[in-house]
């Protein structure tokens, strides 16, 4: 357990003089404040203050319209000890990963993280623990002589010329997040010219998500040395493949994975747990989408023959399923059951992420939701009688329509709380009403941000 005098030794012994304490609000923008480290012991006592007005500001940076979050009002920023992390691309600077508490030093109930811990605790009681990766997709970028913005360069899909045409920021990047104890499990070159993909390691509960702010820090600020950008938008390019987020996820307790069968010796070994958890995706996958893509532009991509997951059914490495079940490795298959949530890019809050998968998940597993059979074929080339049949319903087409679904969801509003599940409703519609205020759907207010 990292205490207050363990941080200020490391600071003192890295030669750190500026201390990045970060959040994310509800525009899934990470934020934050700068101290420098003499004001670093009374910080992280304390925290220190910043507008309440910050949980209702939007990816426009703007504050959402009779937001309930305005200028009055203020709560703190207080940083977790246990997230201290050197920069390694940043000269004698740090980051912490902080949560939001009221002035009696309360975990403020409209703040992310806060939240996502609360419901950790609660399902933590009853001894589960969820560990969960995030699958990162981005593109480098290059300017061209004329101010444009296109792909890094033109390589193709899982093409070795890629590899090299990326080496040298990539190299940085992995050795930077080696620095920040983050394992590498995974890169190639992705399916779009100079699009890459980067998978961490899974870790458990609020640790996963905060790998994943760390991880897209990094990546941007590598990139950034090396002269070029790096953009997570979900679809930065018209007329090329997207970038995702795939989250996998699986359930422990007790040392087991709870959504793996040990009877079943074949390539997908989900237990009956492991299929209402999926049955819970699915039944709260209109309310989910609002979460884990949550801007205008993420519906670019949730459409048919994207590669994203375009309907509401699960299958067996099917990549055009909302849910996908991966083969297990069959020399360790407990530790590799787990299920990919598809419909998710790196717009999203991964705490209000993971929050509302589990939400969704144990309600599965508390109602005994049966997911059906899976489907192991592209839905988009399914009859319209047989996916009715089936109970398969095309996702929200747009970040309204999910949101409605979400307004309506009871399980993910009482697992957020009304103050977060209301104002990040406010936030979200917000930036809605901006991108369609000239009655065409606009979102290149996502550049500023991702």
């Amino acid at each position: 357990m990292t205490d207050v005098d363990d941080v200020v030794h490391r600071v003192d012994a890295d030669d750190i003089e500026l201390i990045r304490l970060v959040f994310v609000n509800n525009s899934g923008v990470p934020r934050g404040r700068v101290v420098d480290s003499e004001s670093l012991p009374g910080v992280l006592e304390e925290g220190t203050n910043v507008t309440q007005a910050m949980q209702s500001f939007n990816a426009v940076d703007r504050l959402a319209p009779d937001g309930r979050y305005g200028p009055a009002g203020e709560v703190r920023v207080v940083p977790d000890p246990e997230t201290y992390t050197e920069l390694p691309y940043a000269d004698r600077a740090a980051i912490m990963l902080a949560d939001l508490r009221d002035l009696d030093g309360e975990p403020w109930a409209a703040g992310p993280r806060a939240q996502l811990r609360a419901y950790l605790d609660e399902i933590g009681a009853e001894g589960y623990v969820p560990r969960l990766s995030f699958e990162s997709e981005f593109y480098y970028t290059r300017e061209t002589d004329d101010g444009e913005t296109v792909p890094y360069d033109d390589t193709t899909c899982f093409a070795t010329e890629g590899m090299q045409s990326a080496h040298d920021p990539i190299l940085d990047t992995v050795d930077a997040l080696k620095a920040q104890g983050m394992g590498l499990s995974a890169y190639y070159p992705e399916y779009g010219p100079g699009q890459q993909e980067l998978v961490v390691e899974h870790d458990d509960g609020v640790a996963a998500s905060d790998s994943q702010i760390l991880f897209k820090e990094t990546v941007q600020a590598v990139a950034d040395a090396h002269g070029i950008g790096a953009s997570f938008r979900p679809t930065p390019f018209d007329g090329l493949p997207g970038n995702g987020c795939h989250i996998h996820l699986s359930v422990w307790r007790e040392g087991e994975n709870v959504l793996y069968d040990p009877d079943d010796g074949g390539r997908y070994p989900l237990s009956d747990a492991g299929r209402h958890f999926v049955g819970g995706l699915l039944e709260h996958a209109p309310a989910l989408v609002a979460l884990t893509a949550p801007t205008v532009e993420s519906y670019n991509r949730l459409a048919p023959g994207m590669w994203a997951s375009a309907y509401t059914c699960w299958g067996h490495d099917n990549r055009e399923a909302m849910v996908r079940v991966p083969s297990v490795d069959a020399d360790n298959p407990e530790a590799t059951t787990r299920v990919e949530f598809k419909p998710a890019d790196n717009t999203t809050n991964p705490y209000l992420a993971q929050l509302g998968l589990l939400a969704a998940g144990f309600d599965g597993i508390d109602r005994e939701l049966d997911p059906g059979e899976p489907l192991n074929r592209d839905p988009g080339g399914v009859d319209d009688t047989d996916l009715e049949a089936r109970g398969i319903e095309r996702l929200p087409a747009s970040l309204s329509e999910a949101l409605d679904a979400f307004e309506a969801d009871s399980v993910l509003a009482e697992a957020l709380g009304e103050p977060l599940h209301g104002s990040f409703l406010e936030v979200k519609r917000s930036e809605w009403d901006h991108s369609t205020a000239d009655g065409d759907v606009d979102t290149d207010y996502l550049g500023r941000s991702f």
